[in-house]
């Protein structure tokens, strides 16, 4: 049922056929002639399956326990066929089973022969060929089967002395945890992990159902033209959500290059779920325990099909490779596991973000939705697709020319699945109406990958430069730029750091701006402007100086140019620490005698320090959120890393040095979350004036904390953390560059001191 691939019979594997022969003449004659070919289905890697043919053209499937030394109780294709056998008259679809036999005299090992039926093995859970109702279709199927295997009543079947019920779990891991040590090829720390955790953290309940142990797309037969399940094998006595658990693996791990979601068609985790629970009248469980179960007991067999390919028995020619995926998937269900702690739960708390402890701040429940389909967007999604972003971006002059096709992928899953424009504040009568507070949730969670902000249209500038527009720009400009924007069609960049002065002093900027009748013209030098390289980059929001005798805070004012303008010349992209950030990038631009409409003025004359203030607050907000993500995952790397890697005798994360680096990290975190979320309440209770003091504050804590946390994890690595291998050294990038983004540090502590100073020193000045 692994693949409908055929295959000569391997080396190893042959059956004797007169042996054969003679016993199914003697035990079941009415439904055998004797055979005369005999092939190999290519997958599988637990029990041998064979096609027969006998001289009527009948065809038959064998299914056996492979050859040599097995681990104790494991390959119970007995078991198989009983279960099978008593589920003939019910609702579940199963093949009918035609002989057991337990002489392992006849060819080897016992075996039993049941029906070859017609129909497709789709190996690919993600059904590329399929259109999304058909997906929609086979994936309600499997969970209407599953539904149904474990709503069987066992006992009534006859099946009530066999297996053992109750206590499930606790004998499963202690089974595998046996298996996986007696099969043990290397050293898998997350491993360990679980082993240790799982016994500790099972959830109340002791069902016990007949449950089908390998239960995902490839393990069961599709009807050859509809899309409904027509066959599946089945296995064992379990609890139920031992099968629920293992079926949803696919959602967390891309076994074909992706996992399952935001493909069309396919229905979410949450959605299969809870479909499967309302068919068996259950309530919706937490699933990170079945999942970490499930994986940790996936990695054990994995473990078992490298020993066996070791000592030359398995059963597929691939055995190898798959054995290999033992670290992969003990990985994800040790990541699953420590999810399972304070940071499970769905609410703004003080640990890890998202947390179960009592509230701090209140967050509704629809953006508490939100941030679990968020969160896993960014986790099942967004991160895997990283590396093929990257290898999408061209080389040469083509960098600048072309965007990564997978970003579009992306953004159009995103759309579909509710996650776009998030940023909006809510008093936009066209956003999703999320408050600053709710949304700086979310932008942490955004901030985990480089690319993901922009897959949800919640990338900078972008953002801050349809908020001016929204608050600012005219209903010509809103139609012409922000509603494009807004679509994802077009993007952005913001004018404003000079090469000849001290721009963070915005009162030194140089760039004229002259009135001419009925419009401006531009001249002037920029640089580090960032998204200028991107070839879908339409329109720029300028600041420069229309008046230089005004006030000094109105002399300043912000200009829509379209970056299609004649006289605008982009001179070179800017790296930042050797990164070019291609096709973003951070371009250095002349504007020569640019001329643009007056009414591309925004607000008016000498109002650019006004719109500059309205659009930074909540801005360093969504900057200072994304870099405590950062600074989460960072974080996450250490660890992993600390575990998995020894020096001088024993594993970094029993180094008394990285004990301490791990434990300053979490503390700056959670100081850094704490103090931005109060900015972000704050904003949304009193305003962003009144706030001003605490936004200043967060821009000076943040970068500075995600540098540090970055830095020690690339510390943790070695060489590697500087390497391309790792996220480590472009987030250090990004996380020191933003230490001069809306102003350096050095400004915003001055602007601190003043405010704090200033009850102590009456009418003076300093």
């Amino acid at each position: 049922f692994c693949s409908m691939t055929l295959i000569s019979v391997r080396s190893g594997h042959e059956l004797p056929l007169d042996n054969l022969n003679q016993y199914l003449s003697a035990a079941c004659s009415q439904f055998f002639s004797p055979i005369v070919e005999i092939k190999q289905y290519e997958g599988g890697q637990s029990n041998p399956t064979y096609f027969l043919k006998d001289s009527r053209q009948n065809q038959f499937v064998l299914r056996k326990k492979p050859p040599g030394k097995l681990l104790a109780s494991a390959h119970q294709v007995e078991r198989e066929y009983r279960i099978m056998n008593a589920l003939k008259n019910t609702a579940v679809p199963v093949p009918q089973c035609y002989c057991l036999c337990t002489d392992e005299s006849v060819i080897g090992t016992p075996f039993f022969v049941m029906e070859h039926i017609n129909g497709r093995v789709l190996s690919d859970p993600t059904l590329p060929t399929f259109t999304p109702r058909e997906r929609t279709a086979i994936y309600h199927s499997m969970i209407n089967v599953l539904a149904d295997l474990h709503s069987i009543q066992w006992a009534k079947i006859n099946l009530e002395d066999f297996g053992r019920q109750g206590n499930y779990f606790n004998r499963q891991i202690s089974r595998w945890s046996r298996q996986y040590k007696s099969s043990e090829t290397q050293t898998i720390p997350d491993m360990n992990f679980l082993m240790e955790w799982l016994p500790k953290n099972i959830p109340p309940g002791d069902e016990t159902t007949i449950v089908h142990g390998d239960f995902r797309l490839e393990n069961m037969m599709v009807h050859p033209t509809e899309p409904r399940v027509i066959a599946l094998l089945i296995g064992n006595f379990r609890h139920p959500f031992a099968d629920l658990g293992y079926t949803c693996i696919p959602y967390h791990i891309p076994m074909f290059g992706s996992t399952l979601c935001g493909i069309a068609g396919i229905p979410t985790e949450e959605e299969y779920v809870s479909r499967y629970c309302k068919l068996v009248q259950m309530k919706m469980p937490n699933m990170n325990f079945y999942l970490s179960f499930s994986l940790f007991r996936s990695a054990a067999i994995f473990q078992g099909v490298m020993k066996r390919h070791q000592q030359g028995n398995a059963s597929s020619s691939n055995a190898g490779s798959v054995g290999q995926l033992a670290s992969l998937f003990a990985g994800k269900g040790a990541e699953l596991a420590r999810k399972c702690g304070p940071q499970n739960s769905i609410k703004v708390a003080a640990c890890g973000g998202i947390g179960d402890s009592d509230d701090i701040f209140t967050i509704s429940k629809r953006a508490q939705s939100v941030l679990k389909k968020l969160r896993a967007f960014v986790d099942d999604i967004v991160i895997p697709n990283e590396s093929i972003f990257v290898s999408q971006i061209r080389q040469g002059e083509d960098r600048w020319k072309f965007y990564p096709e997978i970003m579009e992928e992306m953004k159009e899953q995103a759309k579909a699945a509710g996650l776009w424009n998030l940023w909006l504040p809510k008093e936009a009568e066209f956003g999703p109406g999320f408050t600053n507070l709710e949304y700086a949730s979310m932008a942490e969670i955004m901030g985990r990958s480089h690319i993901a902000p922009e897959v949800f249209n919640c990338s900078a500038p972008d953002t801050g430069n349809m908020e001016v527009l929204y608050r600012y720009g005219t209903k010509e400009q809103q139609e012409k730029y922000l509603k494009p924007l807004l679509e994802g069609k077009i993007r952005s960049c913001f004018g404003m750091t000079e090469p000849a002065v001290a721009s963070s002093d915005a009162r030194n900027i140089e760039t004229n701006i002259r009135k001419d009748g009925d419009r401006y013209v531009i001249n002037g030098r920029k640089w580090y402007i960032s998204g200028a390289g991107d070839p879908r980059c339409k329109i720029c929001i300028l600041m420069g100086k229309t008046d230089s005798n005004a006030q000094a805070y109105r002399q300043q004012s912000m200009i829509l140019v379209p970056m299609d303008t004649e006289g605008i010349s982009i001179v070179r992209p800017c790296n930042v620490l050797g990164f070019d950030d291609a096709p973003h990038g951070h371009m250095e631009i002349t504007f020569t005698n640019v001329v643009v409409p007056a009414e591309n003025i925004l607000l008016g004359e000498g109002r650019g320090f006004e719109i500059a203030q309205g659009r930074l607050g909540p801005g360093r907000i969504h900057h200072c959120m994304r870099l405590i993500g950062l600074s989460e995952r960072a974080l996450q790397e250490m660890c992993t890393r600390s575990v998995s890697r020894i020096a001088f005798g024993k594993h970094l994360a029993r180094q008394g040095t990285i004990q301490a680096d791990i434990a300053n990290s979490r503390i700056e975190i959670e100081q850094c979350r704490l103090l931005t979320l109060k900015a972000a309440h704050m904003i949304d209770t009193v305003g962003a004036k009144e706030a001003r003091g605490i936004i200043a504050m967060i821009k000076v804590a943040a970068p500075s904390m995600a540098c540090r946390v970055v830095d020690r994890a690339m510390q943790v690595h070695g060489a590697m953390g500087m390497s391309q291998d790792t996220f480590l050294a472009h987030a250090y990038a990004g996380a020191r560059s933003l230490r001069f983004a809306d102003g350096p540090d050095e400004v915003h502590r001055l602007a601190i001191a003043r405010m704090e100073l200033k009850p102590y020193l009456g009418n003076s000045r300093l």
